[in-house]
């Protein structure tokens, strides 16, 4: 009964639809204040506090005090997954017409958390399996041999991963494509290396992602991922 209470209290939090304004809001991986959460879910700024101050109290956010200002930010990695497997749900009954006609902006690329997602993250998460570079195993990935040094040339080494907590590697299913894509700590620092190298724009205020003309050649150099196709 302990474990069910839990589970009713924590859904509770999460499902309230302005903490789940909120909540999306955060997908993109930056830190917000109050401010910015109550216009997000369009609530006042009082209301707005006393939501942020349940989800701390529960360990869904974090809060962070630079200068005057306070800004809140997933506590963890999980409650990103979580965030993005719910919207999953959500979408579960689209048509397959409806994706056709629907896969640009964040459907198309964008971030999840701090990891790459839509169609090009699961197609780049879906041609390293193919090269046998990532393997599923359970509900995460194995890299292969192969896989680590071709990560080599994205100065991405085994070696540091060896003191990090964090899950080296997830299945994050995708709410757009209902497929997995790749998250945990190497789905982070992988986007952080293609972004480094301007494989990939931001676009403000957004989780969208642009594919830049060298991101396109690399991603079908590298993977034969044709983004055109």
């Amino acid at each position: 009964m302990e474990s069910e209470e839990e589970f009713l209290s924590i859904s509770s939090l999460i499902c309230e639809p302005a903490r789940v304004k909120m909540l999306w809001n955060l997908l993109d991986g930056r830190a917000y204040t109050a401010s910015e959460l109550s216009v997000a879910a369009d609530i006042s700024a009082t209301s707005a506090s006393n939501h942020l101050n349940k989800l701390l109290e529960a360990d869904i956010i974090k809060v962070e005090a630079q200068g005057r200002h306070r800004y809140y930010a997933f506590s963890r990695p999980d409650v990103a997954y979580v965030v993005e497997s719910l919207a999953s749900l959500a979408n579960h009954n689209h048509s397959s017409k409806e994706k056709q006609t629907s896969t640009k902006g964040i459907r198309f690329c964008r971030t999840c958390y701090d990891h790459l997602a839509g169609m090009i993250g699961v197609r780049v998460t879906e041609a390293m399996e193919q090269k046998n570079l990532i393997m599923k195993t359970g509900t995460i990935y194995t890299v292969s041999t192969k896989g680590w040094k071709w990560l080599a040339q994205f100065d991405i080494s085994k070696d540091d991963f060896t003191t990090n907590r964090r899950p080296l590697t997830r299945q994050c299913l995708d709410w757009s494509e209902r497929r997995p894509h790749l998250a945990g700590l190497l789905g982070a620092i992988l986007l952080q290396r293609m972004l480094e190298r301007k494989w990939f724009r931001k676009i403000q205020f957004s989780r969208e992602l642009i594919v830049t003309a060298k991101g396109a050649k690399e991603l079908y150099n590298l993977l034969d991922v044709n983004i055109n196709s």
